[in-house]
């Protein structure tokens, strides 16, 4: 089974170089000029940037009328409900601890979802590394190879390094898009074991760095299906053919809810999202006259975790 548990990892050929698609007319001209400008190895000039813009620009107009409502109400099939075909693997999946407990803030379920009719806020894609992916996955990846790709429940850890830097100040690096800071956690005591105490321990503050649970996410609302998370998969499975795919669908009713579940880029412009008759979806990532390819420095990811300690006296009651 190849090991495709991460959004992105850097595929090790050599270059120093990577390739990336961006999309053109629906950042705003300024946002979409200044990507390029400052990610492309040999930037093109402003004058032709803004005319690719312009042009992208006017293609999106067309479709808004072509296939005005094409995003709304797509279909949602259930695992469940496809027989036994998913059943060994749906059952092995619910009994990872992260689904159960990071997907329970609204109703969610695994379906079956059609890539094409995803809604996509992600503006850029990685295509060394897609490419990278698709070879691991195989001209003709079988039903368990893909749902471990979108659903990855053994969650296999990309390469990483940290070290601290100062004595308020740790550095965490990898080559994985995914590192991220994943929040500050209260501890007793007793749960810290195999360390020596400092001294009489009251309590204790763990500030958590890694990587998400990875799994192909999406949100449903307003009879919208907006992708949350793994769009390399999803780009490169659509790439190989593969049409629909399992997914981890949270339900949401109300935008209020959609705080709770969904980036703030979702959140911000919810109605970019929602309410134009035609938003941005995933098959736009290959429509030529929607993007731009560009070449780029390889970059790794890095997170920074800083704590301020502060000690004082104040008049007691």
């Amino acid at each position: 089974m190849p090991n495709l548990g991460l959004d992105r990892v850097i595929a090790n050929n050599g270059d120093l170089h990577d390739e990336t698609l961006y999309l053109a007319g629906r950042p705003s001209l300024r946002r979409f000029v200044r990507f390029v400008r400052s990610q492309a190895v040999h930037p093109p000039d402003p004058s032709s940037l803004a005319d690719e813009w312009h042009a992208a620009h006017d293609h999106i107009g067309r479709l808004q009328e072509l296939e005005a409502g094409y995003a709304d109400n797509p279909s949602i099939t259930p695992l469940t409900k496809l027989g036994k075909k998913y059943e060994p693997l749906l059952i092995e999946f619910l009994k990872d601890p992260l689904v159960r407990h990071s997907y329970n803030s609204v109703p969610s379920d695994v379906a079956l979802v059609e890539l094409d009719r995803l809604v996509v806020h992600q503006k850029h894609i990685d295509l060394t590394f897609v490419r990278a992916l698709k070879k691991k996955l195989g001209p003709a990846p079988s039903d368990e190879t893909i749902f471990r790709t979108c659903l990855p429940f053994d969650h296999p850890q990309p390469p990483a390094k940290w070290s601290r830097v100062r004595h308020n100040s740790f550095v965490f690096v990898s080559p994985s898009n995914d590192l991220r800071f994943l929040g500050a956690l209260s501890l007793e005591p007793g749960q810290l074991t195999n360390v020596p105490p400092p001294g009489s321990t009251v309590g204790l503050v763990g500030l958590a760095v890694g990587f998400g649970s990875n799994f192909l996410n999406a949100v449903y609302i307003e009879g919208r299906l907006i992708l949350k998370n793994g769009s390399h998969r999803a780009y490169a499975l659509r790439d190989l053919g593969i049409t629909h795919v399992p997914c981890i669908v949270q339900h949401v009713s109300s935008r209020d809810e959609l705080d709770e579940v969904a980036g703030e880029e979702v959140t911000d412009q919810a109605d970019l999202f929602l309410k134009q008759p035609r938003p941005s979806l995933l098959k736009d990532y290959f429509d030529t006259k929607l993007h731009k390819v560009i070449r780029v420095e390889r970059r790794v990811r890095q997170v920074t975790v800083k704590f301020q300690v502060e000690e004082s006296y104040i008049p007691t009651l």
